[in-house]
């Protein structure tokens, strides 16, 4: 598995009407490329955004990079983000217990 770990901080002027309509459609888009599993998105107290973004492996995650519609939003980031980071990571273990 691979995990893209997005964080923002957004604009103060930002349109988050926007943003939330592009991320909309940008969900609509990822779900559908072969070998996406899920997305999460958290709001730290000091208000940066986390998104994780679960693949398969690195070929769905550069299927994704690479999908037109996703390279012009990134080009759209400066209207809503004052700073961004995107990492990277392969998972090397997963463990846990569900209550089932």
């Amino acid at each position: 598995m691979v995990i893209a770990v997005f964080r923002v901080r957004h604009r103060t002027d930002a349109d988050h009407a926007a943003e939330a309509e592009l991320g909309g459609h940008l969900y609509g888009l990822v779900s559908q490329i072969p070998g996406f599993l899920n997305i999460k998105d958290f709001r730290a107290a000091d208000g940066e955004v986390v998104n994780l973004v679960e693949f398969e492996n690195m070929e769905a995650l550069e299927a994704w990079r690479d999908h037109p519609e996703h390279i012009k939003a990134k080009q759209r980031g400066g209207e809503f983000y004052q700073t961004y980071q995107l990492q990277v990571c392969d998972v090397v273990r997963t463990y846990g217990r569900s209550a089932e």
